[in-house]
């Protein structure tokens, strides 16, 4: 396919934040965004470039009704020589088609799905923060947009992708959190579409979310849907453990989502020679683990965060400090060696980086 490019005009661009204003997440976007819709018997058509623009859409659109829509996460880094640097985008291009396949959607070209990020990015570089930590946070996102009622799959697809500039995920940065675990409500059942990065996923988390903000709490670890008793992961991020010396996180059984960073937390962990362990592990061990000691840290991972230490963990009333709630030793090993890489500050030993601009 041909890829279109039209530039914002003068009266088109956008405000950009002044470089000594803290960036709020999600709240910014650059000039420009990537468009495409796709057609039952004719596939993908008319690949473009345009201006940043509101979406024109039926009422009927079947997303509307029916969630039919996934998306994806990833980041545009900037480094100190002025590079441009992608983080491991054909994993979440990767994701972002077997989220399609479980959602009956129709699956894009990866191929060309990056040199369609290189030209997006190289549009709207100067969009991307020149701070360590600040990133651009790039949103591909496909929906359901055929007119029609009834529950079946679309025969028509929009998938876009939009930018912008953003700080730290959290207020807290990259200083330890506290989550509430929910034992009443649950996000993603084995066999559902918990796997899948998908509207509804996240749908289903916000009314516990609220609830962990309001009692002063930043996220919500969430326990297994059948049992209320194995840990999955938490709101926006997976979780892992680090008990005695041996790193611990819950194994993929389709209710958790397979996050980047998690993939790339357990290379690196192996890599280095750590002991990495994947399997079922029950909020009865975390807690016992934390009374006796032998929890040493806990942290998430993901896209948005990089990785968030966890200073306290809170179910049925009670609060769990781990350790000495501050930042653990290989979660700050693990940010370090991720957030290096990412900025071109660090070797780069498994070719996780796409150089967009030299």
């Amino acid at each position: 396919m041909e890829l279109k490019i039209q530039t914002a005009s003068a009266d088109q661009l956008r405000v950009k934040p002044a470089e000594d204003t803290p960036l709020v997440f999600g709240r910014t976007f650059s000039d420009h965004m990537f468009m495409m819709e796709y057609q039952a018997g004719q596939g993908w058509l008319n690949p473009r470039i345009v201006p940043y623009r509101d979406l024109a859409m039926d009422p009927a659109a079947m997303v509307l009704h029916y969630g039919q829509g996934i998306f994806e996460g990833l980041k545009g880094y900037r480094c100190r020589d002025d590079r441009v640097h992608l983080f491991r985008p054909e994993k979440n291009l990767e994701r972002l088609n077997r989220s399609a396949r479980r959602m009956c959607m129709p699956e894009v070209d990866a191929g060309f799905q990056l040199e369609v990020l290189d030209q997006l990015l190289r549009l709207d570089q100067d969009w991307i923060p020149r701070t360590v930590g600040a990133s651009l946070y790039i949103r591909p996102t496909m929906i359901a947009s055929e007119p029609a009622l009834g529950v079946r799959p679309a025969n028509q697809y929009l998938y876009y992708i939009i930018t912008g500039p953003v700080g730290a995920y959290y207020p807290e940065g990259f200083n330890p959190i506290k989550i509430y675990v929910s034992d009443e409500y649950v996000r993603a059942v084995r066999g559902g579409v918990g796997e899948a990065k998908t509207m509804a996923n996240y749908a289903a988390s916000l009314y516990a979310a609220e609830m962990a903000k309001k009692k002063g709490f930043t996220q919500v670890l969430w326990l297994d849907a059948v049992e209320r008793r194995f840990v999955e992961e938490v709101g926006t991020m997976n979780i892992f453990f680090r008990i005695g010396h041996e790193l611990i996180t819950p194994q993929l059984t389709g209710s958790i989502l397979p996050g980047v960073t998690r993939d790339s937390v357990l290379q690196l962990a192996r890599h280095w020679g750590l002991a990495v362990t994947e399997r079922h592990i029950a909020i009865d061990e975390v807690l016992a683990t934390i009374k006796s000691g032998d929890m040493v840290e806990i942290f998430g991972s993901g896209t948005a965060a990089v990785i968030s230490p966890v200073g306290e963990i809170h179910y049925r009333e009670e609060g769990y400090r781990v350790g000495d709630g501050g930042v653990g030793e290989w979660s700050r090993k693990f940010y370090d060696e991720i957030i290096g890489i990412q900025y071109g500050e660090k070797p780069d030993p498994f070719a996780w980086v796409r150089v967009v601009t030299r």
